[in-house]
């Protein structure tokens, strides 16, 4: 009867911890005008967004800048003005997420915990004007990095990424800096 009941125990225990979330997979969906052609055929999982930020007025693609491997080193806790993250696991291949930020800043940071493989981000500001950075499908160790600067400060509405882990699983974070 002991060994009957200890049986038992370990099969559920060990579903548990193997459980697996089932996500529909689709197409990545970029707006019109979206200034790199090959996401088209992108096949991802969609994250729903956990905070949504509307826009005003229309959008407008600003040509895309390549991404550049600086890495940095963060600012002081005192200098950010939002900071928010994303786990994506291998098992889940690309991942479309989306950051609602809706803050001011000067500069947006990236950092990664494990290794990621990163396709595109697009950052959507205030006035409707979307920059969109082209990371090129690359593979990315862990490490801080500038996503993008914008001297001139600008309200930031939200980050899209689509990326996947090359690790068991990446820990995303953008940082606003203020």
């Amino acid at each position: 009867m002991l060994a009957t009941a200890l049986f038992m125990a370990v099969p559920d225990e060990m579903m548990a911890k193997r459980r697996v979330v089932v996500a529909q997979r689709t197409r990545v969906v970029v707006r019109p005008g979206h200034p790199i052609g090959r996401v088209a055929t992108r096949m991802v999982i969609v994250r729903p967004a956990r905070r949504v930020v509307a826009l005003r007025g229309p959008v407008v693609f600003l040509p895309p800048v390549v991404w550049g491997i600086r890495a940095v080193t963060l600012p002081g806790r005192d200098r950010l003005a939002w900071e928010d993250s994303e786990t994506i696991r291998r098992n889940e291949d690309w991942v479309d997420f989306d950051l609602g930020v809706d803050g001011r800043g000067d500069s947006l940071y990236l950092r990664i915990d494990g290794r990621a493989q990163l396709d595109f981000a697009e950052v959507t500001f205030e006035n409707g004007q979307v920059q969109v950075v082209d990371f090129k499908e690359r593979a990315q160790n862990a490490g801080t990095f500038q996503l993008l600067d914008f001297a001139d400060g600008r309200k930031v509405q939200s980050v899209r990424l689509v990326a996947k882990a090359v690790t068991k699983e990446a820990k995303l974070t953008l940082y606003l800096r203020k």
